[in-house]
């Protein structure tokens, strides 16, 4: 764990003192060359061009890599594992109007809606000796939609997703973030976290029913739905060019209210951490 947060400590610091100056080539003059001119003038790279005629356009980027997460909600073991993430920096659909900056890396100023996804892994006893006597619970896509404001310093959210796949539980989660922008290159995000969810998704990862009780000696325990955690993210993005980037967090939250009662947490540990290391990747999907 510890060699996982220098890993990622030192690929930011070593970023941080990258000359980001970038040489610029001087437009051309003799105006019977206007396409060419126009040619050279567009540093666009061409994977990221848009074309106004069409009907759907998405300028998205992914970003995978590693994570170190909590074994289990309420573990206090952390494990390595993959990590992978799809954000909206512009859509726009003919006749519906447009959310974002077609550039990427500009400012908008706007409310739009988003998709929201999550997949949360197996948890099976026989992985963890503290869980013997607790059933395994299968391994969850939550799926839903978000609300979210941008202006040029500060981001709003709100998400909402359902458990398609798994503890067919609603999840909610708000947040909030200020932006920093050094430079054209680097990007720094900090904002507080809560998190939501129902009586069922409650009581599919805190809670401990009667049958489990009498195999595994923890107390019976039915979890309630409401406010589960509260926290802070902290993000730092650095672009190496238009396409490519560098991409890391950390995440720290406390479990609340039924989630911090459970015996489960109380086995572990009410503070769960988050560290993130990727790759990101800008493109752009147009029809």
């Amino acid at each position: 764990m510890k060699s996982f947060v220098t890993c990622a400590i030192a690929a930011i610091a070593a970023l941080s003192l990258t000359n980001g100056a970038i040489a610029q080539e001087s437009a051309l003059d003799d105006p019977a060359s206007s396409e060419l001119a126009t040619a050279v003038q567009d540093t666009t790279p061409v994977a990221l061009r848009i074309d106004p005629t069409k009907n759907v356009i998405l300028r998205y980027d992914i970003r995978a890599g590693v994570q170190a997460r909590p074994a289990y909600f309420g573990s206090d073991e952390m494990v390595a594992s993959p990590d992978f993430a799809l954000h909206f920096d512009y859509a726009r659909l003919k006749g519906l109007g447009e959310y974002g900056d077609p550039n990427g890396t500009g400012v908008p100023r706007a409310v739009g809606v988003r998709g929201s996804l999550r997949f949360i892994g197996k948890r099976s006893a026989d992985d963890f000796d503290e869980l013997e006597g607790l059933e395994d619970i299968d391994p969850s896509l939550e799926l839903g939609v978000g609300l979210v404001y941008r202006q040029k310093n500060f981001e709003a959210f709100g998400d909402v997703r359902y458990g398609a796949i798994g503890h067919n539980g609603f999840v909610g989660e708000l947040g909030a973030d200020a932006i920093v922008f050094p430079n054209e290159r680097w990007e720094f995000r900090l904002g507080p976290r809560m998190v939501f969810g129902d009586d069922k998704f409650a009581n599919t990862y805190f809670g401990v029913s009667d049958s489990e009780s009498a195999d595994s000696g923890l107390a019976s325990y039915n979890a309630d739905g409401g406010l589960l955690g509260a926290g802070f993210e902290a993000k730092a993005r650095y672009r190496f060019n238009d396409l490519w980037g560098l991409e890391a967090s950390v995440r720290a939250d406390r479990l609340l209210n039924s989630a911090a009662d459970s015996p489960i947490t109380e086995m572990g540990s009410e503070d769960q951490f988050r560290i993130r290391l990727g790759i990101t990747r800008e493109l752009v999907l147009q029809f």
